[in-house]
Formats: structure tokens, C-alpha cells, sequence
């Protein structure tokens, strides 16, 4: 008991929570072995409980004799970041910057690869994006907000997801407007990478390297990073020992890979550079996504193995959606080692989004005060979660978000601390109003968002609206393993109760999800919420969405679905302009 009794005290003074409560509202008390194994990937010195006193009384000691590793200066200027010692000062404004209050936008969302029209190869690109805003534009929308466009793996096995990038610090190739030479349909109608990115390698084959001046030391090494994976493989912990610390040979080094990805980031640097400049010069912005992580065979967790946790998983405990709980698949940043260094990699990660983006969304804000770490080999209920300092990467927003006149959300769906929900507003950061997870069916009815919330129909981890109203996503749940057949009855009923409820709400038949999404638009036009966001594939009633969340895309086509519309039907189809105007008219009232 003594033993477990300085475990839990050497876990409080690391941020580790030693009680939490899960998303079906249980009390949880995390194991010995779980708070252990956390505890010395914080870098504390432990095997077991009967040493955590000793370890305990260590880390205090280091802390004693430690100088602050961040302070913040909440000065309202964007003034950056200085030294004083070893301490690393931010400085940075109280909240983060607005267009003004009380303005009223809206816009869509979609995944620019699925933007495919009759003059683009597989994969939507540049080109595309820019045709889909100037009709958004012409109908008095100004935002389109995307999926992240960070880099993937895209060659065999490829890895599809958006949320899972080799790094938060570069783009992705896929995205590169290379003309009108790429026609290709999608095979057994998926999103091919590994042909797309294939294509991109052929067309970028007679480009010379770039100018020295255009390659910072950052972008020569993910380079090199990059064509010694094509040599040593993809998996940089199996590579020899100097390459695994970071010293890559020349002879380790593909240089066809390595300029390849030279050109494809200066050409994509440029080219998004320009297209900010003419959107800007339209009144129209894009939206991006930061991500919570990297994958753990990319760049990032390689140039800065220090940084992050080994042999951990970020993840989810159980909830309702997830009753096993949820795994992630990558590292987590340790908040010692990123107070150590003044946060420099994650504010560069944050910067090279917020330099492009007119919105840019924090995926999972809570990661912001807490993240629940999964020891490897445990069950993913066995996880438990660590603190972050949160007001200090609050600052990091902030301070970016004014450097680039850059408004920012956070996504705060799911499980929320109380820290957040006090943060957000405190900030100017607004958080997330998703329609589909209301109580439609208990009374009183939903009240609409506020002007504190982005207002949103769909996500990338949602059904679609027809999808959801039909109960589409319970049968890929129950066939993918995570609804078993004994609990469908009940969440059928349940789904089946909220469409009744918004069928009455509206005054509209459950059975004609064109009515009641027109309804719901304009419901949430009329509303203070700053910004409405439907998914692009609504406004046609398209019944199956994007990403089913828990399951591998190896097993679904997840992230690997092409829109069933062509941009060029999308802007020629009266209906769906129709439901656009409605919701543009409704913003306007």
C-alpha cells in the first residue's frame, strides 16, 4: 500500500491521472503496471511500485533545480518568442484574432482528393479546389475548409489517412496542379494513392532540383529522410544505427527520392502561396485541420526522437461510440520535452498551417490540457491520461493566429474538461456545434449554436446526413466489429427517434432528408454561429460517408472514396445551388 501510495503521488507530480472518469460515465483507477510504464516514459526513473518513492524523490529534485522551461507574456502583441537562460518566453496576444465580431460566413467542407472534375487525373488537385470556391463564391459563401493536405505514405503499403501524415511540418504531393494531362477513373471506384502519387513522380521527372535559396535546412533533411526510406525502408527504428540516430549516409540516400521530394515541396510551397494570393484577393479563405499526431514511421518522430513517447499509442478511452475504447496509432509528444525546447516544433507545425489558412481547425483541443496514452501491449481501456501545459500551447495559437490573421477552432466534440469549455471563449477560439449529435429526440428541443461555435452538418468521422437519417453507419459498425448484433437494436431505436425528432422539429416527413436538410440549413443560418459548415457531399444526399472511425483502410475505403459527382455536375445541378442559396439567404437575414 505504501508502495502504491508513492506511485500515485510520483504520477500526480508528472501530470499522470491516477483516477479518471471514461465516456460511459464509469469511475476508472488505472493499474500499478499502466501508471508505471507512463511514468518512465516521462522520463522518470521506474520499474515498479517499490521503487516509485526513490523516483519520486528524484524528480523533485530535478524540478528543483530546473529553470522555468516556458513563461508566457500575455502582452498582445505577436511578438514571438525570446530567451532569458534557459527559459524560452512567449510572447503572445490574450485571444486569438477575429475578422470582427458578429460577422456571419458560411462555406462547405470535403476532402480535396475526392474533388475530381472532368479535367483532373484520379485525385482532386489545385486546380479543382479553386473552381469549387469561385462557385462557392458566386453563391456568397467564402470558406472551404479541407481534410489536413499534409504528406502521406503513398506507395505500397500505402497509408490513405489525412490524420495519420509522415509530417505536420510539409504538404503533401498529391495535391500539385500538374495540367490537363492526368485522366484516369478511379479503379473498383477508390481513391488510388499509390497511382496518383505515381503519376505525380512521372510528371515531376523532367523538373530540375530547386533553387539552393528555395531549400531550407528543414526541407533538405525530410529529403533525405525520405530518400533513405526508399533505400532502408519505411520503418526508420530497423535501420542501422547511425541512420536510426539521424546521420544518413550518401550511399544510404535514393537521390531520385530525394530530389523528387525537393521539387515536389518547393513546387507545392509555390503554388499554395499563389493560390492564397488570389483567393485573398476574392475575399475567399480555406479552412485546414491540425493534426493531433504524426504517423510513427514519419519524418517527424525521426528528426525528433526526443520528443516523442516510446513505446506508447495515443488514444480514446471507452465511450459510446467506442465502448473497447480507441487507438490512434501514434506517438505522443512528451509535454516535458516540448516545454524543454519552448514548444518551437509544435508552434512550427501550427505556422505552417496557419500561413495558408483563413480558419484553421485544432483537431481533438483537449489534447490541448490531456491526452490518454496507451502503454503498448495493454488493452485500450488500460491507457490513462497526462496532463499538457495548456496554457502555454494556447499562447502558441494565438500568437500564429495574429501572425497570419488566421481564426481559429477547436474541435471539442466528445468527452470535454472543463478546462476547455472555460479556454475556448477565454481565447476567441471558437469551438464545435455538430447537428447530428443534438438530442433531437428529447424535450425541449436542441437549442441553436451560438455565436461562440462553428456550426456544422457532418465530418469526416460522420456518416453523411442521408447516411445517418437511414441508419447506414450501424450496419458497417456491426459488420466491422464495433457494435455487436445484442446492442443494434437499441441504437437503432435511438437513431430512429432522433430523425422522428427532427422530422418534428421541422415540420418536414423523416423520410425526405432533401426537406429536412434544407430546413436544417437554414435553421442554422439564421443562428449567431460565426460559421456554417455543411459537408459538400450533403447537398446532394450522398448516403455514405468518408471515414468510418476505428476501422483500418486496408479492411474499408476509407479516405480512398472518390465524391460520386463530378465538380463539373455539382455546379451545373439547380438542387444542389438550391440548398446553398438557402443557406446563404439564411446567413444573410
Amino acid at each position: 500500500m505504501e508502495d502504491l501510495s508513492a506511485l500515485h503521488a510520483l504520477a500526480a507530480e508528472l501530470g499522470v491521472s491516477t483516477s479518471y472518469v471514461d465516456g460511459l460515465a464509469r469511475p476508472v483507477t488505472p493499474s500499478a503496471e499502466t501508471l508505471v510504464r507512463v511514468c518512465a516514459a516521462l522520463g522518470a526513473p521506474v520499474t515498479g511500485p517499490h521503487d516509485a518513492g526513490e523516483a519520486l524523490r528524484a524528480v523533485q529534485d530535478a524540478k528543483r533545480h530546473q529553470a522555468t522551461p516556458v513563461r508566457i507574456a500575455w502582452d498582445g502583441e505577436p511578438s514571438g518568442y525570446d530567451t532569458d537562460g534557459d527559459t524560452t518566453i512567449i510572447s503572445a496576444p490574450a485571444a486569438a484574432w477575429r475578422r470582427g465580431e458578429g460577422r456571419k460566413s458560411w462555406g462547405v467542407s470535403a476532402q480535396l482528393a475526392a474533388l475530381r472534375s472532368t479535367r483532373s487525373r484520379t485525385f482532386g488537385d489545385l486546380r479543382d479546389l479553386e473552381a469549387l470556391c469561385a462557385w462557392l463564391r458566386a453563391l456568397g459563401g467564402d470558406v472551404v475548409t479541407l481534410l489536413p493536405l499534409l504528406p502521406t505514405f503513398n506507395t505500397s503499403p500505402a497509408e490513405p489517412s489525412p490524420y495519420s501524415p509522415v509530417s505536420r511540418l510539409f504538404w503533401s504531393e498529391l495535391l500539385l496542379d500538374l495540367g490537363d494531362g492526368h485522366h484516369r477513373t478511379a479503379p473498383n471506384g477508390r481513391l488510388d494513392v499509390v497511382a496518383a502519387a505515381a503519376e505525380v513522380r512521372a510528371a515531376l521527372a523532367s523538373y530540375g532540383p530547386p533553387d539552393p535559396s528555395e531549400v531550407d535546412a528543414e526541407l533538405a533533411r525530410y529529403a533525405r529522410f525520405r530518400g533513405a526510406q526508399a533505400r532502408l525502408g519505411r520503418d526508420w527504428r530497423s535501420w542501422p544505427g547511425a541512420a536510426r540516430a539521424g546521420n544518413v549516409a550518401t550511399d544510404q540516400v535514393d537521390p531520385d527520392e530525394e530530389r523528387f521530394h525537393l521539387v515536389a515541396q518547393t513546387l507545392a510551397r509555390q503554388q499554395l502561396t499563389d493560390l492564397r494570393a488570389r483567393l485573398d484577393g476574392h475575399g475567399m479563405r480555406l479552412g485546414l485541420d491540425l493534426t493531433v499526431g504524426v504517423h510513427p514511421d514519419g519524418y517527424d518522430t525521426w528528426s525528433r526522437q526526443t520528443l516523442f513517447a516510446n513505446r506508447m499509442s495515443v488514444g480514446a478511452p471507452p465511450d459510446r461510440g467506442f465502448p473497447s475504447g480507441q487507438d490512434w496509432g501514434f506517438s505522443p509528444v512528451l509535454p516535458t520535452e516540448s516545454r524543454r525546447e519552448g514548444h518551437r516544433y509544435l508552434g512550427a507545425c501550427i505556422a505552417h498551417l496557419a500561413a495558408l489558412a483563413g480558419v484553421l481547425r485544432v483537431d481533438h483541443i483537449m489534447a490541448w490540457t490531456r491526452l490518454y496514452w496507451i502503454p503498448h501491449g495493454m488493452q485500450l481501456d488500460q491507457g490513462t491520461y497526462v496532463s499538457y501545459p495548456a496554457e502555454e500551447l494556447f499562447a502558441l495559437l494565438t500568437l500564429e493566429s495574429h501572425r497570419n490573421r488566421c481564426e481559429i477552432v477547436g474541435e471539442n466534440l466528445g468527452t470535454v474538461p472543463p478546462e476547455i469549455d472555460e479556454a475556448l471563449p477565454k481565447r476567441k477560439i471558437w469551438g464545435m456545434y455538430l447537428a447530428e449529435f443534438q438530442d433531437w429526440h428529447k424535450e425541449p428541443a436542441p437549442n441553436p449554436p451560438t455565436g461562440r461555435d462553428v456550426a456544422l452538418v457532418g465530418t469526416h468521422d460522420t456518416p453523411t446526413f442521408a447516411g445517418w437519417l437511414k441508419g447506414n453507419d450501424i450496419g458497417d459498425r456491426i459488420d466491422s466489429g464495433l457494435l455487436t448484433e445484442a446492442n443494434a437494436p437499441e441504437v437503432r431505436e435511438e437513431r430512429a427517434a432522433i430523425a422522428l425528432g427532427i422530422s418534428r422539429r421541422f415540420k418536414r416527413p423523416a423520410d425526405d432528408p432533401r426537406a429536412l436538410l434544407g430546413e436544417l440549413l437554414a435553421w442554422l443560418g439564421r443562428s449567431e454561429s460565426p460559421l456554417v459548415m455543411p459537408w459538400l457531399e450533403d447537398l446532394w444526399l450522398e448516403d455514405r460517408g468518408v471515414n468510418l472511425p476505428g476501422t483500418s483502410s486496408s479492411a474499408r475505403p476509407n479516405w480512398q472514396r472518390p465524391m460520386s459527382k463530378l465538380l463539373d455536375e455539382v455546379f451545373g445541378a439547380p438542387e444542389i445551388g438550391d440548398l446553398a442559396r438557402r443557406l446563404a439567404q439564411a446567413r444573410a437575414g
